[in-house]
């Protein structure tokens, strides 16, 4: 089983770190997306309250319930630090989204046992594998 499939199947609570209330953002449309699928969505973004009816945590810390997998909206050079925030708080995967990759920090998360995908959009591969299925 590929590892998108894995984290798309077993990981049903998401932080999304960078998610914006701005519906025009890619960050918003792809927690919709995933929040009709069923998943439980919790927004981590300093600058925002409340995001698509879910309380908003200014960062992974702060996040007082588990959560399964972080999905990453952000520039590559945050990424470090949202990695090291995700392995403390015993999280099972780490999702950058496309356009965010980054290579050392992958290997930090694999290492310390996390499942991990860069530069690939939660919705498309949910759709791609979706459609493999019924195929």
């Amino acid at each position: 089983m590929d590892v998108e499939l894995e984290i798309l199947r077993t990981c049903r609570t998401l932080a999304v770190v960078g998610l914006s209330s701005n519906p025009h953002r890619p960050s918003h449309g792809v927690s919709r997306f995933l929040q009709r699928a069923g998943y439980r969505i919790i927004p981590v973004n300093p600058r925002e309250t409340e995001v698509l009816g879910e309380k908003a945590w200014p960062s992974l810390p702060d996040v007082p319930e588990p959560f399964d997998c972080v999905v990453i909206f952000r520039r590559p050079q945050h990424v470090p630090e949202i990695v090291e925030q995700t392995i403390r708080a015993g999280a099972r995967a780490v999702w950058m989204q496309q356009g965010v990759s980054h290579p050392q920090s992958a290997a930090r998360a694999r290492a310390a046992g996390l499942l991990v995908v860069q530069d690939r959009c939660m919705m498309i591969e949910m759709l791609r594998l979706n459609g493999s299925r019924s195929s």
